[in-house]
């Protein structure tokens, strides 16, 4: 990866407060020169962060966005914001928020260094969890400054965001010249910076699609298995528990394993399959999976003995065949 050196911010005028003597990010006396700021990509996250960035007297200029939709939220989040190509949004911009799915950054950057859009100087941010800034090299080859902040958030795209952004975790990964102002930036937008080296990037965002996409999934399966067992508002009934159960992981980890599983209760563990097999095509794989992980996990931690834990997965097992 081309990484700039401190050498590299010596000519950019107003950006070399940026890369040099910034202390801690939460003094108001170390915080960035204010910047005109471009968002590419108005889906649920740009706009937000775009706003965010506006509130701690930054000043969006330009975005870009293709659907209605986007346009829409655009308009809502950055009302008067001028709606324009990405090498426009470029043009104008001190800052540019690149905020597109994963699979399209790579071809976006590429080309937009191709075309000459990008300038010496420039901060280029991408917001994607699962890469870090080698991504951005096509850019930084062309004098860009490179930062990768990701909010470990999921976004409605709405102003709702702006609140939930208060003490948000961001991934932050950056040349280490850059660090500061990739952390000033984030805690300017309300987010607490946790930094991400490059080479575990992937890692760090398997970890946080792994958590929190399947949960989502998990979620909605119990909530289906309520309806259909005639509970008219499944979350009025999971809420709690699932609140309780997701405090209690984050504090104590394994050691908050609770449940047929981790107490070794095969035959509650084989009703429940009975069950699933009944009412749901794809449910049942999900539960074994789950169960086996939870067996395994509480045999681990001591918590269930490897006599017990054989009688579960055998009553896994048996109901697959």
């Amino acid at each position: 990866m081309s990484t700039p050196d401190s050498a590299d911010f010596a000519g950019y005028g107003e950006f070399a407060p940026l890369a040099d003597g910034f202390g801690d990010p939460r003094d108001p006396g170390n915080r960035p020169a204010r910047l005109t700021v471009g968002v590419v990509g108005t889906g649920r996250v740009g706009p937000a962060l775009g706003a965010a960035l506006q509130l701690a007297g930054h000043t969006v200029v330009a975005a870009s966005g293709v659907s209605a939709t986007s346009r829409r939220r655009a308009e809502a989040l950055l009302p008067g914001v001028r709606i324009v190509t990405p090498p426009q949004v470029l043009a104008a911009a001190d800052l540019v928020l690149l905020t597109v799915p994963d699979d399209a950054l790579a071809d976006l950057v590429a080309g937009l260094a191709a075309t000459g859009a990008v300038r010496p100087g420039q901060l280029v941010v991408h917001t994607s969890g699962a890469h870090g800034v080698g991504i951005l090299d096509p850019a930084t080859r062309a004098g860009a400054l490179p930062l990768a902040l990701h909010p470990a958030m999921t976004f409605t795209g709405t102003s709702v965001d702006l609140d939930r952004l208060a003490g948000c975790p961001f991934g932050v990964t950056a040349p280490e010249e850059l660090r500061p102002v990739a952390e000033a930036l984030v805690v300017e937008m309300g987010g607490e910076p946790e930094w991400v080296p490059e080479e575990v990037r992937p890692l760090y965002h398997t970890a946080l699609a792994h958590g929190a996409n399947h949960l989502v999934t998990l979620v909605a399966q119990a909530m289906d298995l309520l309806r259909t067992a005639g509970v008219a508002e499944p979350g009025r009934l999971l809420g709690p528990l699932l609140g309780a159960a997701l405090d209690n992981s984050l504090r104590s980890g394994d050691a908050a394993l609770t449940g047929p599983v981790a107490r070794g209760d095969a035959g509650t563990v084989r009703r429940h399959l009975a069950q699933l097999s009944t009412v749901s095509p794809d449910i049942p794989a999900a539960y074994r999976a789950m169960a086996r992980a939870t067996a395994q996990r509480a045999v681990a931690n001591g918590t269930l003995s490897t006599d017990s834990a054989a009688a579960v997965l055998d009553a896994l097992n048996e109901e697959k065949r």
